[in-house]
């Protein structure tokens, strides 16, 4: 019963951090305020090549905060203005 309990509040508490690391989309890399750590966010800015956006994430954590590294990955769905 008890690992049924642990097994089940594992599987709750992965959900709900996969649901707050999911990548959002922003015009200026400048718009991302509040950068946590392995965050994903999408900056629509025009620096990746046609048919790809730049990723910005929370790479890993400094003593003055997160640090953030960015590549370009495929755009997926329609452009869109923001």
């Amino acid at each position: 019963m008890l690992l049924r309990r642990a097994t089940c509040l594992s599987l709750l508490l992965s959900i709900a951090l996969a649901a707050t690391a999911r990548a959002g989309t922003v015009g200026r890399e400048q718009d991302i305020v509040d950068l946590k750590l392995g965050q994903r966010v999408q900056v629509d800015d025009g620096t990746c090549p046609a048919g790809q956006v730049k990723e910005v994430r929370g790479a890993k954590m400094t003593d003055k905060g997160v640090a953030r590294t960015s590549t370009c990955v495929p755009r997926f769905g329609p452009k869109s203005k923001r």
